[in-house]
C-alpha cells in the first residue's frame, strides 16, 4: 500500500481547502492517506525523519501553503517525494503549469529544490511565483485587514483600482539589475518573478520560465504613468499584453536584483504580506550558492 502523507492548510480557500481533501480518493485510490494539519507542525526535521523516505507527501493548500512549506522546510534534509494539490483561492503556482483548480495532484520536487530568495527586513524567503513591491503590496495588505474584519471572498482586483484612483501613491525607484542602475519616477509596482502569475491570475511576466536553463528572474517596473492611465491598461495583465506599453512598461532580466523605493511600502511573497519595506533584494538560487547568501527564514 503506498503511503500518502497529507499536509493541509485548513486556512486555504477562505477556509474552504479541508474539505476538498474529499476529493483525493478520487485520483489517488491506491494511496493509503494519512492527514497532518501544517499549522501544528512546528518541527519539520522531526516529521520527516518520523516516517519512512519511500512515503509520499502532499502539500494541500494554495500558493501561501506553498511558501510557508518551503520556507519552514529551507534547511531540511529529506528524501521523500513532494506532491502538490491545490485548494487556496489564487492558485498561481497552478495556473503558471498550465492546469486549473481541481486538477489531479502531482509530484513538484523539480519545482521546489532550486528556489529564488528575497532578502525584506534582514530577513531571507525563498519564493516559488513572485515578489510584489508597491500597489501588489498594497493589495495583499488590505486583503488581509478586510480579511480579519470578514468570510467574504477577498476581491484583489476591485482593492487594486480603489488603490489606483484613491489609495496609493506612487513613489520613485533605484533598480539595480545584475550590477547596472536604473531610477525611476511614479513607479507603482516593482515585482521579480520567479513564474508568470501572481495576484490570482495576473499574467505579470509573460516570457518567464520557472524550469529555464538560464535561471535568470523578471523584474516589472510600471514607471511615469498617472493612476487614470495605468487602470486603461491594467486589463492586459490578465492576458499579459501590458508588457506591449513599453514606454511605462520595462522589463528587466537578472540573477541579482535590487529595488529600492524613497518611500516604505508594503511587499508580498507568494501573496503573504511584509509592512514597511524600503528596499528588497532578490536572487537566484545559483546566484546565492556562488555568493554564499545565508538563509535565515522568516
Amino acid at each position: 500500500m503506498n503511503i500518502m502523507h497529507v499536509l493541509f492548510n485548513p486556512h486555504a480557500g477562505s477556509g474552504n481547502g479541508k474539505n476538498e481533501l474529499e476529493n483525493l480518493n478520487k485520483s489517488l485510490a491506491d494511496h493509503k492517506f494519512v492527514f497532518h494539519d501544517m499549522t501544528e507542525i512546528s518541527d519539520y526535521t522531526s516529521f520527516f525523519s518520523s516516517i519512512p523516505s519511500e512515503d509520499k507527501v502532499l502539500i494541500a493548500g494554495g500558493d501561501g501553503t506553498l511558501n510557508r512549506f518551503i520556507n519552514e522546510t529551507a534547511n531540511v534534509k529529506y528524501e521523500n517525494e513532494i506532491w502538490y494539490y491545490a485548494t487556496g483561492s489564487g492558485n498561481d503556482f497552478l495556473h503558471d503549469l498550465g492546469m486549473q483548480k481541481g486538477a489531479a495532484p502531482f509530484p513538484i520536487n523539480k519545482y521546489i529544490e532550486k528556489l529564488p530568495e528575497v532578502i525584506v527586513n534582514g530577513k531571507n524567503y525563498k519564493f516559488i511565483n513572485g515578489m510584489g513591491y508597491g500597489l501588489d503590496g498594497y493589495c495583499c495588505e488590505e486583503g488581509d485587514r478586510q480579511r480579519s474584519l470578514s468570510k467574504k471572498p477577498i476581491n484583489y482586483t476591485k482593492i487594486a483600482i480603489l488603490g489606483l484612483l484613491f489609495r496609493y501613491h506612487h513613489a520613485n525607484a533605484t533598480v539595480t539589475v545584475d550590477g547596472v542602475t536604473k531610477k525611476y519616477k511614479k513607479v507603482w509596482i516593482t515585482p521579480t518573478m520567479n513564474g508568470r502569475f501572481y495576484g490570482g491570475g495576473m499574467m505579470m511576466a509573460p516570457s518567464q520560465n520557472r524550469l529555464s536553463e538560464d535561471g535568470l528572474l523578471t523584474v516589472v517596473v510600471a514607471h511615469n504613468i498617472s493612476s487614470l492611465h495605468l487602470l486603461t491598461i491594467f486589463p492586459s495583465i490578465f492576458k499579459g499584453e501590458h508588457v506591449k506599453y513599453t514606454k511605462y512598461i520595462e522589463v528587466l532580466k537578472g540573477k541579482h536584483i535590487k529595488v529600492e523605493y524613497d518611500r516604505p511600502v508594503s511587499a508580498q511573497i507568494d501573496g503573504e504580506t511584509v509592512q514597511n519595506v524600503k528596499e528588497y533584494e532578490a536572487f537566484t538560487y545559483e546566484y546565492a550558492k556562488k555568493n554564499q547568501k545565508e538563509t535565515v527564514n522568516g
